[in-house]
């Protein structure tokens, strides 16, 4: 059996060893038990590589990288050309990992390599994918309500289960990631494509640590990019919200249009101006975006075709 731990590494010169390091002897010292193990037991050993992406990073990572590869037989070391972002990193990553189970985490030594095998037990419960989850995110305020905000439209838009929480630490089975890696599209996100391949998804409580150095690569301007891509790469939702709000705004409109002419009749001495002025540009505007809306659903349904999701 074999691990391929993925890493994008992006400003992290100073951390990539550790976290490298800790990964090696987090093998070591399962393998040792697993061996010293009684013959009834059920622990195994396990290969394993360790495939290190340099986004472009603009610090000296690359030559670590290639420094930790001519070392050790077991890490692969691939540079990308530019930078493409997290998801495109593990892409990259996930097209050279030749493990059964692939395993995702971070260079800032923020995700506990060292509970690795906490993934792999779980993940051979019978689950295809399988996330670490903090019950104590070592994270800024700002952050943990990015994440939280980025759950709920996820639940809403890509349908991220519920009681699912995720991570960058998690762990696929290898048939998962050879799903994933066949998306030939630019603008990859990881969980569309995970919730796009399998439904069999769970969760295990690990520790979340400070990062070793440095501060979060994520500005806000970065993920509000990152959800906007993910939320329109998979879903058509966002359309017929359009849809919705436009058919909405014309009932509105068309509702005071009615109660403008019954005001009238009423009283025909009410003054007709801004209140059906209003009405109007309510109805006329809301049945724009009904049928820009019905357009959109149209253009979605061929993007979701092209996509194959």
């Amino acid at each position: 059996m074999k691990l391929s731990f993925v890493i994008p590494c992006y400003r992290s010169e100073n951390t990539i060893e550790t976290v490298v390091q800790e990964i090696r002897d987090t093998i070591a010292a399962h393998n040792a038990a697993a061996s010293q193990a009684t013959p009834d037991a059920s622990a195994k050993t396990f290969d394993y590589e360790i495939v290190l992406v340099n986004d472009c990073s603009p610090d000296n990572v690359w030559q670590v990288i290639k420094k930790l590869a001519s070392e050790d037989a077991h890490i692969k070391g691939i540079c990308l050309a530019k930078n493409f972002g997290q998801h495109g990193a593990l892409m990259a990553g996930y097209g050279q990992a030749t493990g059964d189970y692939i395993i995702s985490l971070d260079d800032d030594g923020q995700t506990p390599a060292s509970e690795s095998f906490k993934l792999v037990d779980k993940l051979e419960e019978g689950y295809d994918v399988v996330y670490g989850y903090y019950k104590h995110a070592a994270q800024h305020l700002f952050r943990r309500f990015g994440s939280w905000i980025n759950k709920k439209m996820a639940e809403a838009i890509i349908g991220q289960p519920k009681t699912l929480r995720t991570t960058s630490f998690f762990i696929m089975r290898k048939f998962i990631v050879d799903e994933i890696v066949r998306y030939p599209h630019p603008f990859a996100y990881i969980s569309g494509l995970v919730f796009r391949a399998t439904k069999n998804l769970g969760n295990v409580e690990v520790q979340h640590r400070r990062r070793i150095e440095g501060e979060s690569g994520y500005t806000l301007a970065g993920l509000i990019g990152l959800w906007i891509n993910g939320f329109t790469a998979f879903s058509v939702k966002p359309l017929r919200a359009a849809t919705f709000i436009g058919l909405l705004c014309a009932l509105v409109g068309f509702a005071a249009g009615l109660y403008v002419v019954y005001q009238k009749f009423l009283n025909p001495e009410i003054p007709v101006g801004y209140t059906s002025m209003l009405a109007t540009l309510l109805f006329v505007g809301g049945m724009i975006m009904f049928l820009l809306g019905l357009i959109g659903e149209y253009v979605g349904r061929i993007y979701i075709s092209i996509n194959q999701s």
